[in-house]
Parts: C-alpha cells; structure tokens; sequence
C-alpha cells in the first residue's frame, strides 16, 4: 500500500472515529442545554491541558505503529500482523487511553462533570466493544500469537514486569 494512501486512510479514521468522540461529541455536549455539573478547580484546571496534551501524544504514537504495520486502527483496514511495538509492548489498548485522556482533559479545563460522565460512558462503551467484538477477533486472527500476547500484556493497566512478547 503506497505510503500516501496509507496516511490519508489513518488521517480520516482519526478524524471520523476519534475526532467524533473525543472533539465533536464534547464540544457539542458543551453546548448543549444539559446540565454541566460545574466543579472549581482555579489553576488548576490547566492540569487538563498537560492531561490532553499525554492523550494526543499517545494515540499519534499509536496511530504511528500501525502505520508502520502498514494498517489502520480500524477493524476494516487492519493491519496484517498484530500490533506489538511501542505502547502496545504495556498495554493492550493504549490509543483507547489516549482518546479518554484527551476527553479527561477537556473536562478538567472546562471544569465539568458532564465531560466526566462522558468520559465514563465511552470506557464502557469501549470496554464492552473490546471483551465482544476486538478480543476474539484478534484471537481469531492472530491465534496462539495474541492469546501470548494477552497472558503476557494487561488491557488497560500495565503489568510489573516488562513483558516477552516480540
């Protein structure tokens, strides 16, 4: 797949999938009559950007290692290897951290439970996809491969020990 096409297929995965998510559906969720359950956080707030700013960060790295798996991160253009390299060697699902984070983010700065809430309801929308759909179809895919993988790599939260996998 030409390099360019590869990098126009993850440029509108990221801008219809997470772009959805994590930009369009809070801005409009910020605009909206419902209520906001406002908390005070002073300067603090702008801990929100450092805190989007980590979320950006790792979903590009992410997004970057499929790139070079030469495949997307949706389910329709998968790459053709399992993902193992970068944040991937920790958890098993770090470009879904990094959208959470950047939404996290969002409602520090703006300083809004709503944004919370959110936050809370896309994990388990996410969580819920994962152990359904993503899991048994790597494990489909990828057989003894990524059931090594998934002994050795935690869902959401890094193990202790530097993992084996390759």
């Amino acid at each position: 797949m030409p390099k360019l096409t590869l990098w126009l297929k993850n440029l509108l995965f990221t801008i219809f999938v997470p772009g959805t998510v994590a930009v369009l559906v809070p801005i409009l969720l910020r605009l909206s009559s419902l209520p906001q359950f406002p908390f005070e956080l002073g300067a603090a707030r702008w801990i929100g950007l450092l805190i989007m700013i980590a979320g950006i960060l790792i979903y590009s790295w992410c997004l970057w290692d499929f790139m070079r798996a030469r495949g997307t991160p949706a389910p329709i253009d998968a790459p053709k290897e399992l993902v193992v390299r970068g944040l991937y060697r920790y958890v098993r699902n770090p470009m879904y951290i990094g959208v959470l984070l950047i939404i996290l983010g969002k409602a520090v700065i703006f300083e809004t439970g709503l944004l919370l809430i959110y936050a809370a309801v896309v994990w388990l929308a996410v969580h819920t996809f994962v152990i359904i759909y993503e899991e048994p179809t790597l494990a489909r895919l990828f057989g003894e491969s990524y059931e090594h993988y998934r002994r050795e790599v935690g869902r959401w939260i890094p193990r202790g020990s530097k993992p084996s996998i390759n």
